[in-house]
């Protein structure tokens, strides 16, 4: 299952995600999501777990919990597809 993790501090390294994840089971993968030109995290990443009984205790036991200050978002990821579009391009035509 791929797990969606926000709301991250900014020193949160890829380990310390694995680290967070490991107590509920094998993490497949853990990556912070950066700034493609800054390398600076933009506080959020993804996680994942082969065991979906293993991701579902991970996502209710560190949704709202703490990680170096800040109280994370955890859920399950949704494919790109099944986020609402905001459109844009839009401006006025005359």
């Amino acid at each position: 299952m791929n797990i969606y993790v926000g709301n991250l501090p900014y020193s949160v390294t890829d380990d310390d995600l694995r680290a967070a994840f490991s107590e509920f089971g094998e993490v497949s993968s853990a990556s912070l999501i950066s700034d493609k030109f800054t390398g600076q995290s933009k506080g959020f990443g993804f996680v994942e777990m082969a065991n979906n009984s293993q991701a579902d205790a991970a996502i209710k036991a560190l949704n709202g919990s703490d990680m170096k200050g800040r109280n994370i978002t955890v859920n399950q990821a949704k494919p790109r597809g099944d986020r609402p579009s905001y459109g844009g391009g839009g401006g006025r035509r005359y």
